[in-house]
């Protein structure tokens, strides 16, 4: 899987405005209405991750949840990061 250079990432954050790039991570929050629902976003979340076989680093905190993507075996962000956030992101929508 390539790197993206700073122009690529800028460029697909745009499509993600939930997401923020810090370094080498693309990090976003979701706040759910409670905790079950906060674990139901990890467990459908966790489908998504074995499905593309890409990770998430996972942070629950009651009914917040931290997350931080990238590819750590390329050393930085690829494509992979950002097929996962918009996942994520339709997952955090459905559970809204």
């Amino acid at each position: 899987m390539n790197l993206l250079d700073d122009s690529a990432v800028d460029e697909r954050l745009t499509g993600l405005p939930e997401w923020r790039r810090e370094g080498d991570e693309i990090r976003r929050t979701i706040t759910a209405t409670d905790f079950p629902t906060a674990i139901r976003v990890v467990d459908e979340i966790a489908v998504e991750a074995e499905n593309l076989d890409h990770h998430p680093d996972i942070d629950i905190r009651w009914r917040t949840l931290h997350l931080a993507l990238s590819t750590h075996s390329a050393g930085g962000l690829t494509e992979l990061d950002f097929t996962l956030a918009a996942r994520i992101d339709e997952i955090a929508s459905a559970n809204a």
